[in-house]
């Protein structure tokens, strides 16, 4: 089974998902150069797709591993530092 999730931006392209960072929050990438990081949020409005930085993109990604540490979440943990280190490493 997959896990992967796909959007298809109207500039971009098809863009995949890196993680999930928070409820309705979740962080995309071009599919192929993963150099262009988005922040799409999920809203009774719809989606809203906000470009950020890929120093910004790492910042959160490095949040979400520190709530999941703490939480004591090490399955999605060990998962999600995989992520980390094949994205922005």
């Amino acid at each position: 089974m997959s896990t992967e999730t796909y959007l298809n931006h109207p500039t971009f392209g098809l863009l995949y998902r890196v993680c999930v960072l928070e409820e309705n929050k979740e962080l995309y990438t071009t599919l192929y150069a993963q150099r262009l990081f988005f922040l799409v949020t999920t809203s009774p409005s719809g989606l809203s797709c906000e470009p950020i930085s890929r120093s910004d993109s790492r910042l959160l990604v490095e949040n979400r591993l520190r709530m999941l540490r703490r939480a004591g979440q090490t399955e999605e943990y060990d998962k999600l530092i995989l992520i980390h280190q094949r994205t922005f490493q």
